[in-house]
C-alpha cells in the first residue's frame, strides 16, 4: 500500500531477548529475529528496530557484551541482504557503538542519552539519528508510583532539554528524533494526557517517534486483553491519533494491520472535497 507524506513511517519492532514482555523468547536466537525482520519487512515496514534487552515494567538489566551477541548477527545478517534501515534499541554507548558499526543507522535510546557519562560524547561521534525518550526512574522501577505535577508540561521540557544538550555536545539537530515514552513511568492518565498532547510535543519541531503498540495502557481501558496480543485495536487507535497529531514514526509489533490503518486514514483525507 502507498501512503501520502504525512503518513508516519513504520517501524517494526524485532525483540532478540527472551524476557520481552509481548514476544517473550519466540525470536531470541538470530535466525529467529532475522526471519522475523524479514516478515516485517514482507508487510511493509520502512525501519526496523532491534533490541537485546527488554525494558519492560520490572525488566532485569544485561551487560553490554551479552546485549551486543543477541543483536550483532541479526544487524549483520539484515545488512548483508541490504534489507531496510535498521535501528539499534539501546542504552548503553558500547551497544549503540558496535551496532552502528555493522550497519545501523539510528540510536534509539530509552534514557534520552543520559545512561552512561559518554552517551552524548557517542552520539556525536556515531552521527547517526538518535531518538530521545522520556523515561521517570528506569525499567526496573519506573511503575513504582509515577508521579507529575504537569505531565505534558513536564514531558515536552524534558525533551526539549535533553535535545539543547545533545545540540550542545555537537549532535546535528536534524538527526534528533523525540519519544514522550508513553507507558514508561507513566500511569493510565498520564498516557492519555500525553497521548492527547501529542501535538504540543510535534510542535518542538523535531520529528516524534510514538510507541503505543500492545502496551499496558490499553489493558487497563479493556480488562479482557490481559495477552499484550490483544491489545491491536487500541494499538491501531493510538497509531492513528499520533498520526493526526503529526507524528514522524509509529513503532509497532504489528506491521501489516498498521500499514493498512495507515493507509486507509491517507485514502480518506485525500477523498475529502470530493464528495
Amino acid at each position: 500500500m502507498t501512503l501520502t507524506p504525512s503518513s508516519p513511517r513504520v517501524i517494526g519492532i524485532v525483540n532478540a531477548t527472551p524476557d520481552s514482555f509481548s514476544d517473550g523468547d519466540r525470536f531470541f536466537d538470530a535466525q529467529s529475529a532475522v526471519a522475523h525482520a524479514h516478515r516485517l519487512i514482507a508487510q511493509g515496514a520502512d525501519v526496523l528496530d532491534i533490541g537485546g534487552e527488554s525494558t519492560r515494567p520490572g525488566a532485569q538489566p544485561v551487560d553490554a557484551d551479552e546485549e551486543i551477541a543477541r543483536v550483532l548477527p541479526v544487524i549483520e545478517a539484515l545488512v548483508r541482504e541490504g534489507a531496510t534501515p535498521l535501528s539499534i534499541d539501546t542504552m548503553k554507548p558500547a551497544v549503540a557503538r558496535a551496532a552502528v558499526g555493522a550497519g545501523a543507522v539510528m540510536w534509539n535510546d530509552v534514557t534520552a542519552l543520559t545512561y552512561a557519562p559518554d552517551s552524548l560524547e557517542t552520539a556525536v561521534e556515531l552521527g547517526c539519528e538518535v531518538v530521545l525518550m522520556h523515561l521517570q526512574g528506569d525499567p526496573r522501577t519506573m511503575q513504582a508510583n509515577p508521579t507529575y505535577g504537569d505531565v505534558v508540561t513536564e514531558v515536552i521540557g524534558y525533551l526539549a532539554a535533553r535535545a539543547e544538550a545533545a545540540m550542545a555536545a555537537g549532535v546535528r539537530r536534524e538527526r534528533i528524533w523525540l519519544d514522550p515514552g508513553i507507558g514508561f513511568g507513566k500511569t493510565l492518565a498520564h498516557n492519555l494526557a500525553l497521548l492527547a498532547n501529542l501535538d504540543r510535543l510535534v510542535a518542538l519541531g523535531f520529528p516524534v517517534m510514538l510507541g503505543v503498540s500492545r502496551k499496558g495502557f490499553i489493558r487497563r481501558l479493556d480488562a479482557s486483553a490481559e495477552d499484550p496480543g490483544d491489545r491491536l485495536g487500541g494499538s491501531l487507535a493510538a497509531a492513528l491519533a499520533g498520526a493526526d497529531a503529526g507524528v514522524a514514526a509509529v513503532r509497532v509489533h504489528d506491521v501489516r494491520q498498521t500499514v493498512q490503518a495507515l493507509a486507509v486514514r491517507a485514502a480518506i483525507g485525500q477523498g475529502r472535497g470530493h464528495g
